[in-house]
């Protein structure tokens, strides 16, 4: 548990949330799967880093050179320019594919998934990830016909990403539901801002200790620990 006020592994609230939920978002690495699994995050930072050398850039800030997010250096290639933003997020986008060929699914989510489209309800994946990424993973474990949008990285452009709400909204337009009957699974502050901006419900998904405490300083709708407990409530 926490000191704050915003409930954890609590089956009341999470019922309360998706009771009347005409809508699921859920974020792709982390809720459905963990995409890097096989496939290490900081090797393929490193990759992109690679990229930017290549074309001339290779004399990167301290906090891009050292950092194991790949979409730190996407995000500083976009301050170079166009074609640098293009050149880096085409390779993320290849190394994502790849990635999710050997990703851990993300225990009980894909009975969630199922159930969910069950009920008649619509469903979207809301991702940072590319598109492709997204759609490669449930075709290769046979969800595509559960998911009803997709709404993720189809740019070369980190702005329109989380905490941006561009994704949450793209996704509610294209199911025909108002923010305000959706709700957002997501597992990162940015899921969190983005879902405030955008007027959405959202339950923290916090799947690391060290994020109850930051989770709960942005109060979210509900924390939870284990996917299932959403399962147990659709």
């Amino acid at each position: 548990m926490t000191d704050s006020s915003v409930p954890v592994d609590d089956p009341t609230a999470v019922h309360r949330i998706l009771a009347n939920a005409s809508a699921l978002l859920l974020d792709f690495d982390g809720p459905v799967c963990s995409v890097f699994a096989g496939l290490p995050a900081p090797v393929v930072a490193d990759q992109l880093r690679e990229v930017l050398a290549d074309g001339g850039h290779g004399d990167l800030p301290p906090e891009v050179e050292k950092s194991a997010d790949p979409f730190d250096v996407f995000s500083f290639a976009a301050t170079i320019g166009d074609v640098e933003a293009r050149y880096v997020e085409a390779a993320l986008r290849a190394h994502e594919v790849e990635a999710v060929a050997t990703a851990e699914p993300t225990a009980d989510t894909h009975d969630l998934i199922r159930e969910w489209h069950a009920s008649g309800r619509k469903l979207a994946i809301v991702s940072n990830n590319s598109a492709a990424a997204v759609l490669s993973y449930f075709h290769a474990h046979d969800l595509t016909h559960c998911v009803d949008n997709v709404s993720a990285r189809r740019e070369a452009d980190p702005g329109l990403l989380k905490p941006n709400p561009f994704l949450l909204n793209q996704a509610n337009d294209a199911l025909g539901t108002a923010a305000s009957n959706s709700v957002l699974i997501g597992d990162s502050l940015t899921d969190i801002q983005a879902a405030r901006s955008a007027g959405v419900r959202i339950i923290g998904y916090a799947n690391k200790p060290s994020k109850l405490e930051e989770f709960a300083a942005a109060e979210p709708d509900t924390i939870i620990t284990e996917m299932k407990l959403i399962a147990q409530r659709c």
